[in-house]
């Protein structure tokens, strides 16, 4: 089949997000400097670059995660794995703001060394980042679309050693979760190796 998004997909359920495919989760933590704090997980989210290193991450419509960032200047990138997916999935239940999503998903809140928003203690590794910029997207017809794409480059990494094999962080021991659209989401458990030609 073809479509045309602007023009409708006639299927049950929009395949877009079941394409692009699998999504690592940015799972966001920010504060308001004000002693408010907000954890929520965004599926649109991935490395921009490893030198220096940079990640963002898109939400629909300017929710607390873009605000705070916006607000404060920084955020904090927490490792979605397996063990943590009820966790996860629990943090991003529409709660009114200044109360925890922490509190709700029953993690425990860790400090971070250079940002202020706290980190999600259990995860097996954390980016601290501080923002770059929040970019409003534009649609074809000029019109602005309530989607912000928020960029950070990372100034802090905590990795729990117990993922580190041969130092390298094993994401596969580490149960990497991933989103592959509608309610369908991917666990990694094996990984392999391929050298790209020439190399």
């Amino acid at each position: 089949m073809f479509y045309e998004p602007a023009r409708g997909h006639g299927l049950p359920h929009d395949p877009f997000k079941a394409i692009v495919a699998p999504r690592p989760i940015g799972w966001i933590s920010t504060h308001d400097g004000q002693g408010r704090v907000n954890l929520a997980p965004y599926s649109f989210f991935n490395g921009v670059c490893a030198d220096p290193p940079c990640v963002m991450f898109s939400s629909e419509g300017r929710k607390d995660s873009v605000s705070f960032a916006a607000l404060t200047g920084e955020f904090v990138c927490n490792f979605a794995s397996v063990a943590l997916k009820d966790a996860m999935n629990a943090s991003a239940a529409p709660l009114p703001r200044g109360e925890s999503e922490f509190e709700a998903a029953g993690l425990e809140m860790a400090p971070c060394r250079i940002v202020g928003a706290p980190r999600v203690a259990a995860a097996p590794a954390t980016l601290e980042c501080k923002v770059l910029n929040v970019t409003e997207l534009i649609g074809l017809d000029g019109m602005r679309l309530d989607r912000f794409v928020v960029t950070g480059q990372v100034v802090g990494v905590h990795i729990d050693e117990e993922f580190l094999v041969d130092g390298l962080f094993d994401t596969g021991s580490a149960g990497a979760l991933a989103r592959c659209g509608y309610r369908n989401y991917a666990a990694v458990f094996e990984t392999f190796e391929m050298n790209r030609p020439g190399q």
